[in-house]
Order: C-alpha cells, then structure tokens, then sequence
C-alpha cells in the first residue's frame, strides 16, 4: 500500500495519507499570518481549524470527513472558547469522536492545538 508524506521533516511529516486516511500533525496557531501572538483561545482555535481545512483539501477531503480530533488546551479555563470556535466550524451533521485534554504545549504562547485524522 502506498504511504503518502506531505511536508516532510526530519521529525515529522504535516500530513500522511494511507489506506483512504489522512492522519495529520498537531496543529497550531501561524502567529505570523494572525499578525502576531494572540492570547485568545478563540482566535487561535480558528486559525488552526483555518490551517485543518487547507490541509485536508489539499487531500483531497473536507471536515465533513473527519474521524476523530484531538484538542489540547494550555489551560482548561479556555474550553468555551475553544468550543466557540469549533462549534462554528465543525460540520454538525458529521461531528467527529473528540478529546480534549489540557496539555503543557511546546511554547507558552500557544493555547490550543488540534490533531485530526479523516478518511478520504
């Protein structure tokens, strides 16, 4: 079976795609493209579900695919604004299985981060 990698790195790939699924990397915010560090959950989940979608098109899926997410939160104070970002953008009739967890990610200025996998 062929194993699609998409920007590759020496420590991971942004994307894989195998077997009709596309699993992606973690997701944070582009402070650069938000015009610089946000301290709002809410703004940085948009940006990364922004990011989420680029990626599965460029797969050629959508959300609407969406198998399972997994969002880590700096801080769990931030749960209903990460939810009012994602609940704008989830498709509803296709909601995938979900995790939140608080997590210590790897820059203080992030607040959020999200790994999805989709099928194709």
């Amino acid at each position: 079976m062929t194993i699609q990698r998409f920007d590759c790195g020496l420590r991971m790939s942004e994307m894989v795609v195998h077997n009709g699924t596309v699993y992606l990397c973690g997701q944070i915010a582009d402070f650069e493209a938000m015009g610089g560090v946000t301290h709002d959950v809410t703004a940085q989940t948009r940006d990364v579900l922004r990011q989420i979608d680029v990626l599965l098109e460029r797969a050629g899926t959508d959300k609407s695919r969406l198998l399972t997410a997994t969002v880590y939160l700096a801080d769990m104070a931030g749960f209903a604004a990460m939810n009012a970002a994602w609940d704008a953008w989830v498709d509803r009739a296709n909601a995938p299985a979900r995790a939140t967890v608080e997590a210590k990610l790897a820059d203080p200025d992030l607040l959020v981060e999200i790994q999805v996998i989709a099928a194709l």
